[in-house]
């Protein structure tokens, strides 16, 4: 089994040849077209040019490209040569990329358009270099809360992960009309599998674009190449009901919406359904095994709920024994070797790959609660885990309150150390243009929306909250850049 076959070469082959796989759309938005016969070819002849450049079976490829065509051609190339291509995000600083180099070995750097020049004098690559379900594919790096970022090597056998997905959380056509408009950056694994590897096995059409980020854009790429399905972060659904006055009769090819990255308030949820007619699916997932919990078409959402585990996939709510919990008890999400989804280890981390991995499972360190229904409830790792005068509370329940502020634009609930044995919790507000700061109110407004022991005492805020290259906030900075960590 390789990616490259089953993304491209098998439609290449197929009544599916000349039917448009991807649409890459400039700022200005001129667009460039390419068919599952064109994105094949130009793979399998970057592919031989990797073979040229003396690159064997194995050989780690790191890619520092933009969203354009040039992406699915360098990564479906080295898959397809035996290769392991290395996404990484084009914002990334030279001692950031100097660094993936080096942790991954990286062979080759491929980061302009020289490398793409030349493909058409070339022959392409004419066969497959992948034969087993366990050979390894790619490596996406993890953003990390602290210290460097492990590399996580996956098999070609991740894409049957993925299939899950296609009807638990898509909501594909059986026609293979569907057209897909992601919001994110192809290195970013979210991006990676929902707007390439996903659509592509299942035949589909994919608009990419590499511009300006505005809600109206987005409206206007929807408009103009009628995509049904819109896949992005919450902020990006939260900035189109607040700056455009797009609706259901202005996008009428819009039949569902996706999110994940970080979690969608009830507020955004009612906003959008009431105007565009459809809720928005939430997922959850990770670096080592992408998205495998969401909410599934046709099922009720309940707020505050990711939705329920994927059927198909091998994972469960466990105790510290590795034993089942009960619904209403917490418990840690571990995902067993034998999900295809799962990654196969951390690049060159023994110590991570022995802590994580016990008994057959993963150990994801994400604690949740389930109920009844088999409905999950995200707690956040248990670092995170705001444990505050006999409480524990999850900073992800105090955040999706906050966020329906209408003076906030976003916010990031920590545990505020002020002496031995006593944790408050705070919060730190980016603050929208032109609202005013007022801690006070701030807190006020919580009361009656959060238990009192789930409410901030403390309230700060910043200008920016400190990032990661792939833009995930780095919570445990934050009250360091405070000034308040007494740690």
């Amino acid at each position: 089994m390789n990616i490259a076959e089953k993304c491209l070469a098998r439609h290449a082959l197929s009544d599916l040849a000349d039917k448009t796989a991807m649409i890459f759309v400039a700022n200005d938005l001129s667009h460039r077209s390419f068919t599952y016969r064109e994105l094949d070819e130009l793979s399998a002849r970057f592919a031989t040019s990797l073979v040229l450049r003396g690159l064997v079976k194995g050989d780690r490829v790191l890619l520092r490209l933009p969203n354009t065509q040039n992406f699915p051609i360098a990564f479906f190339g080295a898959l397809r040569g035996g290769f392991i291509p290395v996404p990484s995000s084009p914002m990334l600083t030279p001692g950031e990329v100097d660094y993936l180099m080096k942790d991954s070995g990286a062979k080759l750097f491929v980061d302009d358009a020289s490398f793409f020049a030349d493909l058409d004098t070339l022959h392409p690559l004419p066969e497959i270099h992948s034969a087993a379900d366990t050979d390894p594919a790619y490596i996406v790096y993890t953003s990390g809360t602290t210290g460097y970022p492990k590399g996580v090597l996956h098999a070609h056998q991740s894409l049957k992960g993925r299939i899950p997905a296609a009807t638990n959380w898509f909501n594909f056509r059986s026609e293979s009309k569907d057209r897909i408009l992601h919001s994110g950056k192809f290195n970013w694994t979210y991006v990676l599998g929902t707007a390439m590897m996903d659509p592509l096995y299942q035949g589909k059409t994919v608009v990419v674009y590499e511009g300006e980020n505005s809600p109206v854009r987005w409206v206007e790429l929807i408009q103009q190449h009628h995509c049904n399905i819109f896949i992005g972060v919450p902020t990006i659904f939260r900035q189109i009901l607040q700056k455009t006055g797009a609706n259901r009769e202005s996008v009428p090819t819009l039949k569902h919406a996706m999110c994940a990255g970080e979690h969608l308030t009830d507020e955004v949820l009612a906003g959008w359904t009431e105007r565009f007619g459809f809720p928005i699916y939430e997922g959850l997932g990770m670096s080592e095994c992408s998205y495998y919990i969401s909410q599934r078409p046709g099922d009720a959402i309940k707020p505050n709920s990711a939705g329920k585990i994927q059927p198909g996939r091998h994972v469960a709510l466990l105790d510290a024994d590795l034993q089942p919990v009960k619904a209403g008890e917490e418990g840690m999400l571990c995902i067993n070797r034998s999900d295809p989804g799962l990654f196969i280890e951390y690049w060159n981390a023994k110590e991570a790959n022995e802590k994580q991995f016990k008994d057959g499972w993963f150990l994801t360190g994400d604690f949740a609660r389930v109920d009844a229904e088999g409905y999950l409830y995200f707690l956040g790792r248990r670092d995170e885990i705001i444990k505050s005068f006999g409480y524990r509370v999850s900073p992800f329940e105090i955040e999706r309150v906050y966020r329906d502020n209408a003076t906030i634009d976003d916010v990031v609930a920590f545990a505020e150390n002020i002496g031995p044995e006593k944790t408050l919790i705070a919060m730190c507000v980016l603050m929208k243009t032109g609202a005013l700061f007022d801690e006070q109110a701030l807190i006020a407004w919580g009361k009656d929306k959060l238990a009192s022991y789930k409410l901030p005492k403390k309230i700060y805020t910043l200008d920016k909250f400190p990032r990661s290259a792939n833009g995930k906030v780095l919570r445990g900075q934050i009250p360091k850049q405070l000034g308040i960590d007494k740690t």
